[in-house]
């Protein structure tokens, strides 16, 4: 969550590396994803692209594994590239079930398609590697900058994909099949402070936004939640990101060991951000700000130390500012822009007003959990989030300055805002077409998936994360089902 970054949400929360980037370097305080889901959001960040021009609709369908990413261009022109852990952006390997869900979005039911999410604590209070494969990944970059890139003569490239700070999946078996644990220990649960936890406020379920709705049930959110453990979620979570912080230090020392931290340039960056029982849901899939502000943060070599810088950005601007720093010749189909210009130049009031970046940021999701393609615009202190074919599902407008939380819809109160943004955004993409587009693939990609299974697609179904609800009344959801096909 982008937020933890910058007051007041670093209170909660002891982040000594990503304070040190702030002290030594600039942070953006309005930077997003654009789609609020890891595989999309990385497809975006390394093609530079917006999610309809990339296709990626949802966690398995990312870049064609041959397209040229800023990396491979770096690669090209001199550089020494290294990758190490997640990647994701051409597929994220997800399981049938968070396949079936996101083909099924349109289909009139509603089936939980998770577990109630937990916390369990492990370990004990010297226990520092919860999240064994992140850091077996921090030691492989660690010891490549140490025995390789020293010694380079060419200038390099090191790319580092962690997996926290994502809640873990729970057993498979069980009360808490398919469930996502929140899963620390002590020694990190040390590091947040209980009292600064903001207990969020929930609009009741009658009340909620429709899309809201479906995502907040088939999240499992629904039902009763004491204070304590929507407490206990959010500091878990908050425990995960220290330990996330603790590798980011473990990279920042070793630049310092081998004296390479002066002339390196770090940014760090998150896919999405974590609801964290916000708006009565958790995990991402939402343009609430939980969900979709990330967190990015640059430091090195020209770049402005303590610098705070107000615009609203986006990953895709990520690709034309790495192919800025290595001095590239930039693509002009780009979706982003670079950022080189605000992290050099004066600060945001000094800058020519006939500066090329857009005031805005879009921001999409065409993935499970929501059933609806969405879009966000972000533009000064509006978001303004519109859905499928701009018709069907009233659209939501919230006015970040005077409404931080997002608990007040201000769609109806201001109909000439929302005319002039939707006129925006209708101008960037054209998203009654491409909320259709992805109807059409998720039914091409459902009915396919089915006629591979024959007649058993039901009984496969049965024994996805949604069993207990689909078991209940087979027929009444294979008829729904039926009937959208």
């Amino acid at each position: 969550d982008g937020r933890l970054t910058f007051l007041p949400g670093n209170q909660t929360v002891d982040l000594p590396s990503i304070n040190f980037m702030k002290r030594h370097g600039t942070v953006f305080l309005n930077a997003y994803t654009n789609s609020p889901i890891c595989c999309p959001s990385r497809a975006a960040m390394w093609s530079g692209l917006f999610t309809h021009l990339t296709e990626s609709w949802n966690n398995f369908k990312g870049l064609d594994p041959d397209y040229i990413t800023w990396m491979d261009l770096m690669e090209k022109h001199g550089y020494r590239a290294q990758k190490f852990g997640k990647l994701d952006f051409t597929s994220g390997h997800h399981s049938v079930s968070n396949r079936v869900e996101a083909w099924t979005r349109d289909v009139d039911f509603l089936l939980r398609q998770e577990g109630r999410p937990m916390v369990k604590l492990t370990g004990h209070s010297k226990h520092v590697r919860v999240m064994e494969a992140d850091w077996q990944n921090t030691d492989k970059a660690v010891n490549w900058i140490k025995e390789e890139a020293v010694n380079l003569t060419q200038p390099f490239i090191l790319y580092l994909g962690l997996n926290l700070p994502h809640p873990y999946p729970s057993p498979y078996a069980g009360e808490n099949f398919g469930s996502s644990t929140f899963l620390t220990s002590p020694y990190w649960l040390e590091k947040v402070n209980y009292e600064a936890i903001k207990i969020p406020k929930w609009l009741s379920l009658s009340e909620m936004h429709p899309v809201d709705y479906y995502s907040s049930y088939t999240k499992n959110c629904t039902g009763e939640f004491t204070k304590e453990e929507v407490r206990n979620i959010r500091a878990f979570y908050y425990a995960m990101c220290a330990e996330t912080d603790a590798m980011l230090g473990e990279i920042i020392s070793a630049l310092r060991d081998t004296g390479l931290l002066g002339k390196t340039i770090i940014i760090f960056t998150a896919d999405h951000g974590e609801l964290a029982m916000e708006h009565r849901q958790f995990y991402k899939m939402s343009m609430y700000e939980g969900s979709s502000h990330v967190p990015l943060l640059v430091m090195g070599p020209g770049v402005r130390e303590q610098q705070q810088i107000p615009n609203v950005v986006s990953l895709v601007d990520i690709y034309p500012t790495m192919l800025d720093i290595a001095r590239i010749p930039v693509p002009e189909n780009l979706s982003g822009y670079s950022l080189i210009p605000l992290l050099r130049e004066k600060a945001e009031s000094e800058v020519s007003p006939g500066a090329p970046w857009p005031s805005w940021v879009l921001s999409e999701f065409h993935g499970c959990n929501v059933n609806s393609s969405t879009y966000m615009l972000r533009t000064g202190n509006w978001k303004y989030i519109a859905y499928s074919d701009g018709f069907s599902v009233p659209p939501q407008l919230f006015d970040l300055t005077a409404d931080p939380d997002e608990l007040t819809n201000v769609a109806i109160t201001f109909p000439v805002i929302v005319h002039s943004l939707d006129k925006i955004l209708r101008s960037i993409v054209n998203y009654p077409k491409v909320s259709s587009s992805v109807q059409e693939y998720n039914k091409q990609q459902f009915i396919s998936w089915k006629q591979s299974l024959g007649h058993n697609y039901s009984s496969v179904i049965a024994n996805l994360r949604w069993h207990q609800d689909w078991l209940k009344d087979q027929k009444k959801y294979e008829n729904a089902i039926d009937k959208w096909l």
